[in-house]
């Protein structure tokens, strides 16, 4: 048969779907199977099938035969094809034709349903025919590429070539040119009707309830039936064979069905990548069915990354997880976004498999991980009928099997853990154990245990149809213990296999620790015997004195016989005879000191590798090249190898005793070792006290296994090396405080002769290696049981995890989920350390991690835990769906006593018992117990020791008294816990996940659970016991604090303290134990105690409580009475009617404001400005105090004032205090404390008519809030105010342009600075426009008497320029016009602003500082330029933007000498233009009005004089002189002490560069519009002296720019002939700063200048020379935000500017330095603009983009994390704070948004993938 080019010779089912699944199309004749499987007399009753949604099971045995005849049948009659793509096409024309036979002879149900049952278009029978009718459709459009047939592989049924399979990618990574072309082809037809596919059939678990139901003998059911299981095998097979995984990316059609699921299900984790982050040691988890995106970081923007991941690409198809195994993620672009900056780049996952999974990026051209981490996605438990039991909702106890019994009766036994309310079991093995009966120590690991027999061997099957019970019916978990690390003694298969253990054969370095261990058990044994009563060590030790005599013997006698130091030292005499041998071969060495050469070497020991006594070696060829030399002492051969034989021998002396003293140190701590063990357990107080030595308790127990009988050490030595030692094995154990990532067995380790383990003598330690191939059969037999575990059990648990390899447990858990998809794991880590835990958790999936509340000192300690175990706080914030994927710790499983522990009756008291388990169970967190606890036994259930069973529960109480086999409700604690367990479960399944511990007292805990859906509480308060209570306890109440909680008591939960009932009158309850006997058969409890506990009553029924006032409304306030050590007592509390509907009021607002349909808020908004969008987000300080309103930035207490008085002021804060759930900063506490914050945000805004009505709107809807309990205001009010703030920034970018609608985070970012900085404000408006300017007409708001102008404008930076004269700037508002207001789509500001500056025209400036045009200084030569240049940007961009050259403008200053107050009149918008460019080709001199100290206190008389013109050669704008500062570098010297007052630090006069181009742009623009009939004049006039006429034509002017600019600008990389001043070249390959400065010097000085020039006037530049001083301007002056404003290497450079400095440096002081280093951000964007222009023209665009990406992520940062949420004005040095720097400049964001504009523009030019 062939399908395409696959072969297979005999077709089955099995053979077909591995069909399918490769080809992912249908490829046999369904309607001829349906025929021969149905037959034609399942007619009847189709109608009611199709309601039922089931019939019967689909295919008898025989019908199986029949397909599978049908399909060989079928495949066998297609044509063989040769071609690949005439294989394809017959494949698409049969399934075409296949599809049609079978929509035909379906067609007759339609009818029959209609008539019987109406709608057939919501029949599920229909939607499975529009399904097949999509495929039919799918497959008729889907086309093949061109393929040469010469290229083309056999491939056989897995897709891989027959020649040459493809090996396992290096890495886990295949290249992805070698993915299959037909297999993504085919793949996209099945990809794209996927989805219909589910949407018609159902998912899996539709289809098994669609089995179930009841049958149909419909042809056409039948039919139905057929077609979607076949679809649905088609969906689920796979091919087995995993080991021929294809590797290849996602395509794009699965990331649009992933992306189809993100639209149903929004919880969203966003991980953020970042260069070189490894987290293998942060946790990372997330839920199945969440979607996991990742984004990158701002570290790697612009660099190409790559990711991969190991999460199968489709879990849907059922591939298998391969550790090792990576898949291409590919980069997405944010839906509808419109930009290529890696802002809006992601790749995602839905995670629909469980597990533990790894992650990894490379970027560029580097192979090697750039970062990784792991994420674990938790497994799903089922339960009862297929119910769901969350991970916090877990109740466990743990069984040792053992003591189960025989199987017979574990139901009954364990039907205690289902009484007492556990709904999950943790068994410990139930495998056979070896000899000692170590629950942990097991002899066959694929046998049970034979205690369980009952007449007749138990098999697994039995156990695994028990657990299912369990499991089904009584709604009971399972987990039990995995053990990996070690194997009982008695094993027989360590017979046959000793290679799988640590023993003296194959590793020899253990040698000497065996005879060691081998030495301290004869010494052990002869102590027994009596040998050394004599030396003061007797038979029974148990003082200190028989310690020091143990301790001097085994110093001066059993160590120093053992000589162990020989088996790491050298035969000196031996190896001197050697050297000396073979010196005398060899010519001696010259060299003058023995012991040294020339590259330092060292001679040193060779240990060796079998540790023979004295068989240590040394580089001989080495030693004779530090020894064998020649020597000046000696006159005759003899001597001089004597002497250098004798210096040899020291040496070699030297590094014996350098190994002995080593050794010695490593006995030493073996000796103390061994001491602390025998003072524990035979001298301490808290240990065993054990007096008598002998064989079963020795002094030291043994870290080996023996072979045969050793009599002495000898004899001991002799097996170590003989052919036996393979047997000599190295046991098991705990290393006290080692490093669990380090395998302590192995070579580098001394632990075992340093006798640091805590050894197990019943068990060998496993050597598994690091792969299956280093040991096969261990890797195997150890798989199968793992799997066999898998198969039974829903979850597992990790024993000894932290010691076990990290590899191995990896490999079998992923062996265990193949079997249990949905494992959950469990493990105890004793790391110390939460790095290291979640090394483990992350590597090995690890679900819950085991806690103790045994390890907690006290009752404050014990209940930090229950905080810290799980939940977030009493009021935490509402957290959005779609949110960063945060750190967290790993889940916990939170035991109040573990099965390794003692009970508390002996380390507390059994009165702590129910407090304990209380606390415990009101964790967020799954909980769990041993067996015993409940019933209140006293002492440790051993897993070693413990010989008895387990009691069984009975209902019959009479058995009780008499017999101790049985429990019952009432035993122990059982009824206490069971009510204990219910609150557990309740609290967990209905999402009280809120938490809060409060220490009453020091022994009193209260913990509340908090239900943030329904504002119920449930509170717990415990009287712990860690000490048995006094006596007299009982006879008194204890003062405690009275409990008082905001809210309704509803009910006391339970109310429970425990009893000793065996007491004399009188007596207290309090009273020890005092008639415990020990049963030998069952394992008992104490029974004189009872619980006496009330459920489910109100407060008058209390035993504990009593009401008391409170005081305060709403407040329920309780009194305790009678509430003593070991008495719990839980509480239900709800908000009264009127704050319960407060609440629905907020919640219904916040689920409208989240859907988008609040219509009132709407309709509000909809009439909002961006003006008034200012005022609402925005308004510093000043700005708001220029109003007049008696409004402030808000100040919080302890915290400070605001940046903002708009929301952003509070949102900057809530951002970083939600995610945190930081309730304790000042900003949550004053809104605890009052009401002041939510009136002050409603209050501001309704004195403004823009944005009364939100106020208004606010008000009503935050009124709510007052009538809450005030811990919940600080979440409700983020709450709000979040999605309001939102839905105010939607509204937002629905005002601007597509640019930002439709861009990216950064870009919307960066826009927002438009509404920040453009605001109405009352002390800085804009001159009065024109009254005949053109419609739109500006704005009016109604001010003191009359409607006034309301036009915006902008703040050159917030907060030190806004308001009065100071706001507004002619070069920064020009500056930022572009960015800010025309690429925004702001054009109707941006023309207001434009034709208010042109009426300010003088002296052809516009002006500097623009004070409402009245009070204007012209004392900038740059502004006029800039404004022009922003008009061609205006004309350019904006619709219809040659309008406005016709516009009216309200000439303020017609003439030079006019005054404020005249008439104004008004002209044309391009007349003001000729006027400016005429006074600056006329030339003009003037002296500012008003000069001196009232306009400017600093500046000289010489620097009020200004001067304008154009050089008549060059064409070159100039102006200024050595006393001013006319360009933007205009910081004026201010400092009498240091000398600088008066001096400008950056003249600029003459010809400053990019005053040039933008000249040179204005006036090639208006060549251009003077040529198309769009611009009045063609050119400028001036007259001269005699009234002699110039003119020029703008294409004149231009030309003269152009010709003269390179001569006049550029600096040579190399000298040249004829070059000016080339004594005053600091940097080459640079263009100069001006040209024609009166200090010329400045004018070759290298600054960020050039680069602005290169921008506004590209052309005229040479692409050569512009791109080799942009990379010097990247070399010498970007910064990591801004760029140095001057060359590091001049000697004015100074780059930290404080405008406090009050020094007599001339160069810094009052911050003269302004411009003189300090990294100013606004020309980076320039530099950056410039780099991509010529960037294109030097052919390296695709490299400069990505270094462009890497340079902006400085901003997207800066921008993301400021409070301002802007970028600044500038930095001080390599990026560091300036706290004089406005903290956002208008400049600053409207260059950067520039850049991002370029690089749309880029990407509507060319094809580029951004990563």
């Amino acid at each position: 048969m062939i399908i395409g080019t696959c072969f297979v010779t005999k077709v089955t089912l099995s053979d077909v779907f591995p069909i399918l699944q490769i080809q992912k199309v249908f490829t046999f004749n369904l309607s001829n199977i349906i025929q021969k499987v149905t037959g034609s007399n399942r007619i009847e009753d189709s109608k009611k099938a199709d309601e039922k949604g089931n019939i019967e099971e689909w295919f008898t045995k025989e019908e199986l035969k029949l397909i599978e005849e049908s399909v060989d049948s079928n495949f066998k009659k297609k044509e063989i094809t040769k071609s690949h793509q005439d294989a394809k096409k017959s494949t698409e024309n049969f399934i075409r034709e296949e599809t049609r036979e079978l929509l035909t002879e379906n067609k007759s149900y339609k009818k029959d349903f209609v008539e019987e049952e109406g709608d057939y278009t919501e029949s599920r029978h229909h939607k499975l025919l529009k399904s097949l009718e999509e495929i039919l459709q799918l497959t008729a459009l889907s086309t093949s590429p061109e393929i040469d047939n010469e290229q083309i592989e056999t491939k056989d049924c897995n897709g891989l070539s027959n020649e040459t399979k493809k090996e396992e990618p290096v890495n886990g990574i295949s290249d992805e040119n070698s993915v299959d072309e037909d297999i993504v082809l085919t793949k996209t037809i099945s990809e794209s009707h996927k989805s219909k596919i589910e949407e018609a059939v159902g998912t899996k678990d539709d289809q098994n309830r669609f089995d179930q139901s009841e049958s149909d003998d419909s042809i056409q059911g039948e039919n139905l039936k057929d077609i979607e299981t076949l679809i649905i095998s088609v969906k689920q097979s796979n091919s087995e064979n995993t080991s021929n995984l294809i590797i290849e990316p996602i395509s794009s059609e699965q990331v649009e069905f992933k992306q189809d699921k993100m639209r149903t299900d929004t919880n969203v984790r966003v991980l953020t990548l970042n260069h070189n982050e490894h987290q293998d040691s942060v946790l990372y988890r997330i839920e199945k069915n969440w979607i996991l995106q990742f984004r990158l970081g701002p570290s790697l923007f612009g660099r190409k990354a790559t990711l991969f991941c190991n999460y199968p690409v489709d879990p849907a198809v059922n591939l298998d997880f391969v550790r090792n195994c990576y898949y291409q993620l590919q980069w997405c672009t944010d839906e509808g976004c419109e930009n290529s900056d890696d802002t809006a780049s992601y790749a995602q996952i839905f995670a629909e498999l469980s597990g533990s999974f790894h992650y990894y990026f490379t970027y560029d051209d580097s192979s090697e991980p750039q970062g990784s981490g792991f994420f674990i996605v938790d497994p799903v438990i089922k339960y009862g009928r297929n119910e769901e039991l969350p991970a916090d909702c877990i109740q466990c106890q743990t069984v040792l099997a053992k003591s189960l019994g025989q199987f017979s009766t574990w139901e009954n036994k364990l039907r205690v853990a289902k009484e007492s309310g556990y709904n999950m079991l943790h068994f410990t093995p139930i495998q056979e154990l070896g000899a000692s009966n170590s629950a942990y120590s097991l002899k066959e690991q694929l046998k049970l245990n034979p205690i369980f027999d009952d007449g007749q061997p138990t098999t697994f099957d039995e156990v695994e149809k028990l657990l299912s019970k369990l499991r089904t019916e009584w709604k009971i978990a399972s987990i039990c213990d995995i053990v990996l690390n070690h194997t009982a003694n008695e094993s027989k298969w360590l017979v046959d296999h000793p290679e799988v253990t640590y023993n003296c054969a194959n590793c020899p370095y253990m040698r000497p620790a065996y005879l060691l261990d081998a030495a301290l058990a004869l010494f052990s044994s002869n102590i027994g015997k009596g040998y050394y009563e004599t030396k003061g060590i007797p038979r029974e030790v148990c003082t200190e004195d028989h310690l020091n005599a143990i301790r001097y013997v085994l110093h001066s006698e059993i160590l120093p016989s053992l000589k162990l130091h020989e088996m790491y030292t050298c035969d000196v005499n031996k190896c001197v005879a050697d050297f000396l041998s073979l010196a005398r071969n060899r010519s001696p060495k010259t060299q003058s000191k023995p012991g040294k050469v020339k590259d330092e070497k060292e001679l040193i020991l060779i240990q060796d590798l079998k540790f023979r006594r004295l068989s240590s070696k040394v580089d001989m060829d080495l030693a004779l090249a530090l020894y064998n030399t020649f020597r000046h002492d000696c006159f005759d051969e003899e001597t001089r190898l004597k002497k250098c034989g004798e210096d040899f021998k020291n040496k070699l002396e030297e590094l014996n005793q350098i190994a002995t003293n080593k050794l010695q140190s490593h006995l030493d701590a073996a000796i103390d070792n061994s001491m602390a063990g025998i003072r524990y357990f035979r001298v301490q107080q808290d240990g065993p006290r054990i007096k008598e030595v002998s064989l079963k308790n020795p002094i030291v127990f043994r870290y080996f296994t023996d072979y045969g009988n050793p009599k002495n050490v000898k004899e001991y030595e002799d097996a170590m090396y003989g052919e036996k030692s393979k047997f000599l094995m190295a046991h098991n154990g705990w290393v006290m405080n080692s490093d669990p990532l380090k395998n302590f067995a192995e070579s580098d380790s001394n632990v075992y002769v340093r006798r640091e383990l805590i050894a197990w003598g019943d068990s060998v330690k496993l050597r598994y290696g690091e792969k299956p191939e280093d040991c096969p059969f261990l890797w195997h037999h150890m798989r199968q049981y793992v799997e066999q575990t898998a198969v039974m059990f829903d979850g597992v648990r990790l024993d000894n995890c932290h010691s076990t390899p990290i590899p191995v447990a990896e490999y079998l858990l992923d062996c265990a989920r193949k079997v249990k998809p949905d494992l959950y794991v469990v493990a105890e880590l004793f790391t110390n350390s939460d790095q290291k835990d979640n090394i483990f958790v992350n590597r090995l999936g690890i679900s819950s991690l085991i806690r103790e509340a045994m390890s907690a000192w006290d009752s404050h300690e014990e209940g930090r835990l229950v905080y810290r175990y799980g939940g977030r706080p009493v009021g935490a914030f509402y957290q959005p769906s779609i949110r960063p994927l945060v750190p967290s710790i790993a889940h916990a499983i939170f035991f109040d006593v573990t099965h390794d522990n003692p009970s508390p009756v002996q380390k507390r008291s059994v009165f702590d018992m129910l407090p304990s388990t209380a606390l415990v169970n009101m964790a967020c967190c799954a909980s769990g117990s041993n067996r015993g606890y409940d019933e209140l036994v006293p002492h440790h259930i051993h897993v070693v020791d413990e010989k008895r069973q387990y009691t069984e529960w009975t209902d019959d109480q009479s058995l009780l008294a008499k017999n101790p086999r049985y429990v019952s409700r009432n035993s122990g604690i059982i009824s206490a816990k069971r009510a204990i367990h219910d609150l557990h479960f309740q609290l967990g399944m209905n999402g009280y996940d809120q938490v809060y511990v409060d220490q009453m007292d020091a022994d009193i805990v209260a913990v509340t659970r908090h239900n943030p859906e329904t504002e119920e509480s449930v509170v717990l308060v415990t009287f712990t016991a860690f000490n048995h209570p006094d006596i007299n306890a009982a006879y008194y109440q204890r003062s405690i604090r009275p409990l008082e909680v905001e809210g309704h008591l509803d009910e006391i939960i339970f109310e429970a303290t425990l009893t000793h009932t065996i007491t004399k009158d009188g007596d207290s309850k309090y009273t020890n134990v005092e008639n415990f006997d020990k049963d030998s058969d069952y394992v008992n409890g104490l029974t004189e105690y009872e619980v006496e506990m009330k459920q489910h009553i109100q407060l008058s029924d209390s035993s504990m409580l009593e009401w008391i006032d409170s005081g305060r409304q709403h407040f329920t306030k309780l009194n305790f009475k009678n509430f003593k050590p070991g008495s719990i007592v839980a509480l239900k509390f709800s908000l009264p009617k009127t704050i319960h509907e407060s609440v629905r009021k907020i919640r219904d607002l916040l689920i409208s404001l989240s859907r988008n349909d609040n219509r009132e808020l709407s309709q509000i908004m909809n009439k909002m400005s961006l003006a008034d969008l200012n005022r609402t987000l925005y308004r510093c300080d000043s700005e708001e105090r220029d109003e007049g309103n008696d409004f402030g930035a808000y100040n919080i207490p302890n915290f400070g004032t605001l940046f903002y008085c708009g929301l952003q002021g509070f949102m900057s804060l809530l951002e970083n205090i939600r995610p945190n759930n930081d309730l304790g900063h000042p900003m949550c506490a004053n809104l605890r404390e009052g009401n002041w914050m939510i009136d002050y945000i409603w209050q501001r805004l309704q004195v403004d008519e823009g944005t009364r009505d939100l106020g208004f709107w606010l008000e009503k809807n935050t009124m709510p809030l007052k009538t809450v309990p005030r811990y919940l205001i600080p979440s409700l009010f983020d709450a709000i105010l979040t999605r309001t703030f939102i839905l105010l920034h939607e509204h937002t970018f629905n005002l601007m342009s597509d640019f930002v609608r439709n861009g990216s985070t950064f870009v919307k970012s960066l826009a927002l600075g438009s509404v920040q900085f453009g605001a109405v404000i009352r002390s800085a408006p804009l001159p009065q426009l024109a009254a005949h300017i053109h419609p739109p007409k500006p704005p009016v708001r109604r001010g003191d008497k009359d409607m006034v102008q309301a036009c915006v404008t902008l703040s050159a930076g917030l907060p030190h320029f806004t308001v009065g004269y100071t706001r507004n700037w002619g070069r920064d508002t020009f500056i930022a016009l572009r960015g800010l207001f025309i690429l925004t789509g702001r054009y109707d500001e941006a023309r207001y602003i434009i034709l208010a500056f042109g009426g300010c025209l003088r002296h052809g400036l516009i002006p500097n500082l623009l004070d409402g045009g009245v009070n204007a200084r012209y004392n900038c030569r740059d502004a006029v330029w800039w404004w022009l240049y922003c008009i061609q940007c205006f004309v350019k961009e904006a619709p219809n933007g040659i309008n406005i050259l016709n516009d009216n403008v309200a000439r303020l200053y017609p003439t030079d000498s006019s005054q404020v107050g005249e008439e104004v009149p008004e002209q044309k918008l391009q007349d003001v233009m000729q006027e400016a460019l005429n006074v600056h080709f006329q030339g003009l001199v003037y002296r500012e009005r008003n000069a001196g100290r009232q306009i400017d206190e600093h500046m000289t008389d010489k620097g009020f004089n200004v001067q304008i013109g154009v050089h008549p050669e060059t064409g070159f704008v100039f102006g200024g002189n050595d006393a001013n500062c006319g360009t933007w570098m205009d910081k004026m010297g201010s400092s009498t002490k240091a000398g600088n007052r008066g001096k400008p630090a950056t003249p600029r006069d003459g010809s400053a560069v990019e005053i040039v181009a933008l000249s040179k742009s204005t006036v090639t623009w208006l060549y251009e519009l003077y040529e198309n009939g769009q611009y009045a004049y063609d050119g400028v006039e001036r007259v001269g002296k005699n009234n002699v006429r110039t003119r020029w034509t703008f294409a004149q002017w231009s030309n003269k720019i152009q010709e003269n600019f390179e001569k006049h600008f550029w600096v040579n990389t190399e000298p040249v002939k004829d070059e000016l001043r080339p004594d005053l070249i600091n940097k080459r390959g640079i263009y100069k700063d001006c040209f024609g400065a009166s200090q010329e010097w400045s004018d070759f000085q290298l600054r960020c200048n050039f680069p602005v020039a290169m921008v506004a006037a590209p052309e005229l530049f040479q692409p050569r020379h512009a791109w080799i001083a942009l990379q010097n301007a990247e070399k010498h002056l970007l910064g990591p935000l801004g760029i140095k404003t001057l060359d590091p290497d001049d000697w004015a450079y100074c780059g930290d500017y404080d405008n406090s400095n009050d020094s007599d440096d001339m160069k810094v002081a009052q911050g003269w330095n302004y411009h003189q280093g300090p990294e100013w951000v606004w020309p980076v964007g320039y530099f950056l603009r410039a780099k991509i222009h010529f960037a294109k023209m030097n052919g390296n665009l695709d490299s400069t983009i990505s270094q462009v990406k890497v340079a902006l992520s400085k901003h997207f940062t800066e921008i993301q994390t400021t409070a301002w949420k802007g970028l600044p004005e500038l930095t001080n040095s390599n990026g560091s704070f300036c706290r004089d720097s406005c903290r956002t400049q208008a400049w600053s964001m409207s260059s950067i948004l520039e850049v991002l504009h370029d690089l749309k523009q880029i990407d509507g030019q060319k094809t580029y993938i951004p990563n």
